[in-house]
C-alpha cells in the first residue's frame, strides 16, 4: 500500500462569487522512502497539493489516502493527530518563534504531543547537531542565518519521528548556495532515515537532487520522470 495515494482528486475554491479550480483530477501515488519533488509556476497547485497530502484541507473531490486512511472520512481530532505523529512540515517563511532559540524551537511539537522534558530537550540536541547547528542551539532567530534558520525548521520537522517530511518551496528565501545545503539536508535525512520526502518548487536549480519528478501546470500533472 502506498503511504501517500491520491484518487481522481479536484479541489475548488469559492473566491466570492468565483470558483477557482486549484487541481484537476490527480492520480499520484509515493511509497515510504521515497523522495519526490513537484515543479511548476506559481499558481500552478503545487501548495495546494501539498496541503492535501498533509492532512491540511480535504479535496472537492476525490480521494487522499494517507497509509490506507482516507483524510475526507476522518473527524478534525483525527486529522491533527495524524499531522502530529505521521508528518512533518516545512514552510518557505519558516514559521520559528522568535522571542525562543533554536532549541526552543524544535522542541516546541514535542511539548504538544506530551513528551517529557527530559526527552525532549535530549532529542531537540540530538536533532540540532544532526542539521550541523549545535553551536547555535540556544541562538534566537535574529541571531541565526537565512540557511541556519531553515534548518533549524528541518530540525523541528524531525521532532515527532515522522514518516513523511513535507517542504514547500523550503528554498525560495534562501541565496543558491544556502539552498542547495538544505535541499542536501533533506536528501540525506530522507537516505538515512528512510523518511518519505516530498517537496516543492519553481527553482529548477534544485531538482537535480531527486529521484522523481512530477511536473504540475494549470493544476494537473504534465511530465513524471523518476529511474
Amino acid at each position: 500500500m502506498p503511504l501517500i495515494k491520491l484518487e481522481n482528486v479536484s479541489k475548488v475554491y469559492q473566491m466570492g462569487e468565483t470558483k477557482v479550480q486549484a487541481l484537476k483530477n490527480i492520480n499520484l501515488k509515493i511509497e515510504k522512502g521515497e523522495n519526490v519533488v513537484i515543479i511548476g509556476p506559481s499558481g500552478c497547485g503545487k501548495s495546494t497539493l501539498l496541503h492535501l497530502m498533509g492532512c491540511l484541507d480535504r479535496p472537492t473531490k476525490g480521494k487522499v489516502l494517507i497509509d490506507g486512511r482516507d483524510i475526507s472520512k476522518l473527524s478534525d481530532n483525527e486529522l491533527a493527530k495524524i499531522r502530529r505523529e505521521k508528518i512533518g512540515f516545512i514552510f518557505q517563511f519558516f514559521y520559528l518563534i522568535p522571542t525562543l532559540t533554536a532549541l526552543e524551537n524544535v522542541m516546541l511539537p514535542m511539548t504538544f504531543a506530551g513528551v517529557p522534558s527530559k526527552e525532549k530537550i535530549r532529542r531537540a540536541k540530538e536533532l540540532l547537531k544532526l542539521v550541523g547547528l549545535e553551536r547555535r542551539m540556544y541562538h534566537k532567530r535574529s541571531e541565526l542565518s537565512g540557511g541556519e534558520i531553515q534548518r533549524v525548521a528541518i530540525a523541528r520537522a524531525l521532532a515527532n519521528d515522522p514518516e513523511i517530511i513535507l517542504a514547500d518551496e523550503p528554498t525560495g528565501n534562501l541565496d543558491s548556495k544556502s539552498g542547495k545545503e538544505v535541499i542536501k539536508y533533506l536528501v540525506r535525512l530522507n537516505k538515512e532515515k528512510n523518511v518519505t520526502l516530498v517537496v516543492v518548487t519553481h527553482d529548477l536549480s534544485i531538482i537535480k537532487f531527486f529521484e522523481r519528478k512530477i511536473y504540475l501546470k494549470d493544476g494537473r500533472i504534465i511530465k513524471e520522470e523518476s529511474p
